[in-house]
This record gives structure tokens, C-alpha cells and sequence, in this order.
């Protein structure tokens, strides 16, 4: 890949783009800048898209929201739960086809378990992003994340 390349990224703006849930967006980071940018996929710019091909090393588009993951994101938290009534429900829930949403409002009456998920599946998160920057020689610094 070359040389690896140290910038400064806005976290904040990467964690927005891997949770980017909407098919109609792509973002991109510039390699260059290290500015993350959202373009819409049918955006009729002929010249932009040119350029974002011509210098596929420069701009990187950023990988969407990744169903799967959330799944084992919610798989793990369920495993590790000690209150066996809330682990029957939520089990119940994730056997379901749509359990995104319904666990934040199931955990909504259990703050302890609530700030458990979220502090999960931040971590996870961030775990993705630091893969996904250091899979294409990509170092920030250690204070963004």
C-alpha cells in the first residue's frame, strides 16, 4: 500500500459514516485531508466521480452501517446478561426478524443494561473503524479515539 500515512480524522464524523444506515449516501474519507464527505449515489457530477475513480488511493469510500455486526453486537450482550427474565426477553426479541430499535426500547427500563449495550457496541464500533484505518495504512492519533 506504501507509505503509511499519519493525518488528523474527526472521530466523531467516521463513526457517523460507519453508522451510515441510508443506501442512498456514500461517504468517503480523502486520504489527503483526512476530510470524511457524503455524496449522494446518484449524484450526476461526471468530473467528481472521474476524479474519486482516477484516485481510488486518495479517496476511500467508507464501508455503511453493517447489519450482521449489530446482530453479534446484540448476540454478545445477550450471553452475557445475568438477569435471566430480561435475557428471555431479549432473546425472544433477537430470534425475531427486526430486532434493532425494539432493544433500546425493552432496554429503556434498565438503564444499568442499557449503558452496558451502548458502552458495547461503542467499543466494538470503534474496534471496526481502528481495523478499517490501520487495513489501508491509516494512522491518527491516539487522543481521537
Amino acid at each position: 500500500m506504501g507509505v503509511a500515512n499519519e493525518m488528523e480524522v474527526v472521530w466523531s464524523e467516521l463513526v457517523d459514516a460507519f453508522m451510515n444506515t441510508n443506501p442512498e449516501m456514500i461517504y468517503f474519507l480523502d486520504r489527503g485531508t483526512g476530510e470524511v464527505f457524503a455524496v449522494p449515489v446518484d449524484f450526476e457530477d461526471e468530473a467528481f466521480w472521474q476524479e474519486i475513480e482516477a484516485n481510488e488511493e486518495q479517496f476511500l469510500q467508507i464501508p455503511g452501517f453493517d447489519y450482521e455486526q449489530e446482530r453479534l453486537i446484540l448476540h454478545e450482550f445477550i450471553k452475557g446478561l445475568e438477569d435471566l427474565p430480561l435475557k428471555g426477553v431479549l432473546e425472544r426479541t433477537f430470534a425475531g426478524r427486526s430486532s434493532f430499535g425494539k432493544i433500546e426500547d425493552i432496554l429503556s427500563f434498565y438503564p444499568d443494561e442499557l449503558d452496558a449495550y451502548h458502552s458495547l457496541r461503542e467499543e466494538l464500533l470503534n474496534t471496526r473503524i481502528r481495523t478499517w484505518l490501520e487495513e489501508h495504512d491509516i494512522y491518527s492519533p491516539a487522543d481521537n479515539y
